[in-house]
């Protein structure tokens, strides 16, 4: 792979060299962008949860002596960040359907500009995609054989848990069929 000088119109970085093409132009399947953006949403209900708790509503959680368990300080804190971080992390599912996975965007210092190694981009999105199919089936491991998240209040707020929580479980797989789609049409095997 050469760098050679840009012609004028050539698309170049800052330093005056040609920048790297990225590996693919052709657009993702239309399906493949549409579940990109149902991902988000996989995530959402299980970060308004936490959100709520964070900002000290039970949810129908109990404490050790069986009272409504409220988040306050630091956890609170703490949870609401997770709820931050992980609408984050699948919105990151966007980089396998757009541009972002296969050039990093130019306002990146010192990588700007420069294409992304398809290799790279499968093997993380696959080792994602299996840590969040084995964190939710041991995270509902209770939900699915005992019919219970924990101590609550009633079933009424189990079954709401379980509803905010249980699309958690389409993240993963749905995330390895998008890293499928991206090494489909980037043609690179890792």
């Amino acid at each position: 792979m050469t760098i050679s000088p840009t012609a004028p119109g050539q698309d170049s970085n800052s330093d005056g060299t040609r920048a790297l093409v990225p590996p693919t132009q052709s657009p993702a399947p239309r399906w493949a962008a549409r579940l990109a953006h149902v991902i988000p949403f996989f995530v959402l209900p299980s970060s308004v949860w936490r959100l709520a708790v964070a900002f000290g509503f039970p949810m129908g959680m109990l404490n050790d002596v069986g009272e409504p368990a409220v988040v306050r300080g630091w956890p609170a804190v703490y949870v609401a960040a997770i709820s931050l971080l992980a609408e984050a992390v699948a919105l990151t599912a966007f980089g396998l359907v757009q541009p972002l996975g296969e050039e990093v965007p130019r306002w990146v210092p010192i990588f700007g500009g420069r294409a992304v190694h398809p290799k790279a981009v499968i093997v993380a999105a696959s080792a994602g995609s299996v840590a969040l199919m084995l964190i939710w089936t041991v995270g509902f491991w209770n939900v699915w054989t005992g019919g219970r998240p924990g101590p609550m209040i009633s079933a009424f707020w189990a079954a709401v848990f379980t509803i905010c929580y249980a699309p958690l479980n389409l993240w993963g797989p749905a995330l390895l069929t998008l890293t499928w789609a991206y090494q489909r049409r980037t043609g690179d095997m890792p």
